[in-house]
């Protein structure tokens, strides 16, 4: 039976990052993963140039059961300390809006960098290894391989959530963590597109395609960003940060020209040309099937004239304070990310190990910690990983 020091299951971010900073205190690590590739996720990221980190990430940017939980990580592994490990690996990069940072090459350039960091560490990489069953005694952690049965003192569980199953996506975390006595906080699936019913996605079927810059809110919390009409309803970058927020059975408020005031325009239209249409003034700020369709639903006559004030709020609210009820989302299939996970009361947040449990570890998507769009959920990997390494 071999042994080694720390087993890291899940050749992710979190992963490859915990097993990279263990081996390099020199520890004796085995890193598995049933995938055939490591970090197929970092890969695809980014449209394939990976948003490895966002420069202003921050506890504000994740949502958690505990929203101070983060802060340990986050501030002992920063994002300045990501992009010095990439700028020693010579990986240029540039930022794009709101602090996100891109790769100017390929997304495998992250991957490359990381499998080079565990070699630094000397780690052994076991790649097409499905893990079996996980057993623990007096002497550690024992974990059956497909060929052999290897022991450790610790045990890093890294193997994400459960989105994007096409890319193996399981609950194999979370059922590690219920067998040994962890709770788990409910899952569901965030950044996602939203869907809409059949009679409400017929009516905006010919909006499918378009997209404009838009304000989405649920509850309290808003995004100012693109939105993006679909043939199943909503998407874009506005629709995927609230889709975090949104739970089924709620509206959202969406403001299509939230930086205009759509009833002042319209009564200075109506009193200047009486003769003009309410979706021709619309069309001057957005694509002309939105315009159209916004003064359909408003039940607003053709001429501004023929439209009295109370029809010219209507057409107000639906421009700026649109309510729409999607009726679901389009699941993990899509989902960029996984809410929920295990509790993070039963993990210490300095080190990522389970309280009760010595020498086991949750790091990176399977943790209750979901950060927004936009290289924050990178940034919790690499800080959440780098923290276990350091302890493991």
């Amino acid at each position: 039976m071999t042994r080694f020091d720390v087993v890291v299951i899940g050749a992710g971010a979190a992963g490859m990052m915990a097993a990279a900073e263990a081996g390099k205190r020199g520890r004796r690590v085995l890193i598995v993963d049933h995938a055939r590739t490591a970090g197929e996720k970092i890969r695809i990221s980014g449209g394939g140039r990976c948003n490895f980190t966002n420069v202003g990430a921050a506890p504000a940017n994740f949502i958690s059961a505990n929203p101070r939980f983060a802060i340990s990580a986050l501030s002992r592994y920063r994002p300045q300390d990501f992009i010095a490990l990439v700028e020693r690996h010579k990986i240029a990069w540039h930022e794009k809006k709101l602090g996100q940072l891109f790769c100017d090459g390929s997304a495998r350039q992250i991957v490359e960098m990381m499998i080079a960091e565990m070699a630094f560490g000397d780690v052994t990489l076991r790649l097409g290894c499905p893990v079996g069953a996980v057993g623990h005694g007096p002497d550690g952690y024992r974990i059956d391989l497909p060929e052999e049965t290897v022991e450790a003192q610790s045990l890093v569980v890294a193997t994400g959530g459960l989105s994007i199953a096409k890319m193996g996506a399981t609950d194999f975390g979370y059922r590690i963590a219920r067998q040994f006595g962890l709770a788990i906080v409910e899952t569901r699936p965030g950044l996602v597109p939203l869907t809409f019913e059949p009679a409400l996605l017929e009516k905006t079927a010919p909006l499918a395609g378009l997209a404009v810059d838009a304000i989405a809110r649920a509850g309290k919390t808003s995004f100012d960003e693109a939105l993006l009409f679909t043939h199943r309803g909503l998407s874009g970058p506005a629709i995927l940060q609230i889709s975090s927020y949104w739970r089924p059975g709620e509206a959202i408020g969406l403001s299509l020209l939230p930086s205009m005031d759509v009833l002042a325009a319209l009564k200075a239209a109506r009193a200047a040309n009486g003769r003009q249409q309410v979706a021709t003034l619309l069309s001057e700020q957005m694509p002309k099937r939105l315009a159209q369709f916004i003064a359909n639903e408003s039940g607003a006559r053709p001429n501004l004239a023929d439209c009295s004030d109370a029809v010219l709020k209507t057409v107000d609210a639906a421009v700026n304070n649109w309510r729409v009820k999607p009726n679901g989302s389009e699941g993990y299939r899509t989902a960029e990310v996984t809410l929920g996970g295990v509790d993070t009361a039963g993990l210490d947040s300095k080190t990522m190990q389970a309280k009760v449990v010595p020498g086991l570890y949750f790091v990176g998507e399977v943790v209750d910690v979901t950060g927004w769009l936009g290289g924050y959920n990178f940034q919790w990997a690499w800080s959440s990983g780098w923290s276990a390494g350091q302890a493991a």
